[in-house]
């Protein structure tokens, strides 16, 4: 048997606007999983990760929010448009010096900055509670990532930050699940990939 339509399958958006929501969380999650490979000492800062920061995590995620927007979804435009611009944030810290612009972030001020972007997404957790179970995996995870790297700055501990690179493996990994189970679920109209949506109350 075949999984495979034999007619093309079109859905719309009752409001005509395409649902980006498939598009950020593969973008954040993408990014996320290289970044933390690194994290966790697989391989060396490169240009692959300063290049999928700018323009997969960073711009993907930040058109992800505006079409987010543009659907009234103030979640969904806070979210991607934030972290979009995280990523660009964060690459801009990293090669900024290199350029001679500023001089290099210190641990304390990385220590701020990861603690201040761990707060507010511990923050937009609570809006996932209303939202699915996938999702919130995805924040809860993701603001145990930021914390866990607060951690190793603050004591340069280094099993600590690869710990917190494996712990964003699987925080990047949940987010790619999610997009690509909002995808397959609206292709096929129905439940390919559970989830676990929210009962509106």
């Amino acid at each position: 048997m075949s999984f495979i339509p034999t007619t093309p399958v079109t859905v719309k958006d009752s409001d005509g606007i395409a649902n980006p929501a498939p598009l950020g969380l593969c973008a954040f999650g993408m990014t996320t999983v290289l970044l933390n490979i690194h994290n966790a000492g697989f391989f060396e800062m490169n240009t692959m990760i300063l290049a999928m920061g700018i323009f997969y995590g960073g711009l993907a995620q930040v058109i992800a929010g505006i079409i987010e927007a543009k659907k009234n979804n103030t979640f969904g435009l806070t979210a991607f448009t934030s972290y979009g611009f995280f990523w660009l944030s964060l690459v801009g810290l990293l090669v900024m010096p290199k350029l001679g612009w500023a001089a290099p972030a210190s641990e304390t001020a990385m220590i701020a900055y990861l603690s201040m972007w761990g707060l507010f997404t511990f923050c937009l957790f609570f809006g996932t509670l209303r939202l699915n179970r996938a999702l919130q995996f995805v924040f809860a995870s993701l603001t145990i990532l930021f914390f866990l790297l607060v951690a190793g700055d603050a004591t340069g501990n280094v099993t600590i930050k690869h710990l917190a690179g494996y712990e964003g493996i699987i925080c990047g990994l949940s987010a790619i699940y999610t997009g690509i189970a909002n995808l397959l679920n609206e292709v096929y109209g129905k439940s390919i990939l559970p989830i676990g949506t929210v009962a509106a109350k």
